[in-house]
C-alpha cells in the first residue's frame, strides 16, 4: 500500500513539473472597432503570440459592435490571415446579439467563426476563468 502511494505522489509531482515547464497560456481578444489598420495588428499580435508563446496557447478573438465587419466575408480585409490562424487553433467568434440588431445575414460571416451569445459577456466569463485580455 505505501509503495503504490508513493508511486502515485512521485507521478504527480513529475505531472505538476511539467505541467510547469509547459504552461497554457489562455488569451481572449475583443475587437470592436472597424478600423482595418486596428484589425491588421490585432491579428498581427496573435501571430506573435503564438511564436512567443507556443503551440499550448489557447486564443480566441471575440468580435462585437463595429469589429463584427472583420468576420464578415464581403468586409473583411483580413480573410486569409483569418484562414491561416484559424487553421493554427485560434478561435474566431462573433457576437449573436451585434449580428441581430445589425441585421447581418450569418451566411455572410466566415466559415472560421463560431458564434457566442454575447461578445461582452463572452470576455467576461473568460476574464473570471483566468484568461489573459487584451482589448482592440
Amino acid at each position: 500500500m505505501k509503495k503504490s502511494f508513493f508511486t502515485l505522489l512521485v507521478g504527480m509531482l513529475f505531472g505538476l513539473a511539467a505541467h510547469a515547464q509547459n504552461p497554457v497560456h489562455k488569451v481572449v481578444v475583443q475587437l470592436n472597432t472597424s478600423d482595418t489598420l486596428v484589425w491588421h495588428g490585432a491579428l498581427k499580435n496573435i501571430s506573435n503570440l503564438q511564436t512567443a508563446l507556443g503551440a499550448t496557447t489557447q486564443i480566441e478573438l471575440v468580435a462585437h459592435g463595429a469589429g463584427i465587419s472583420i468576420l464578415i466575408d464581403n468586409k473583411t480585409t483580413q480573410k486569409a490571415k483569418i484562414a491561416e490562424l484559424a487553421a493554427s487553433g485560434v478561435l474566431f467568434k462573433a457576437c449573436e446579439n451585434t449580428i441581430r440588431e445589425r441585421k447581418i445575414d450569418r451566411t455572410t460571416i466566415l466559415p472560421q467563426a463560431g458564434t457566442v451569445p454575447s461578445g461582452v459577456a463572452e470576455v467576461v466569463l473568460k476574464q473570471e476563468a483566468g484568461w489573459a485580455y487584451l482589448k482592440y
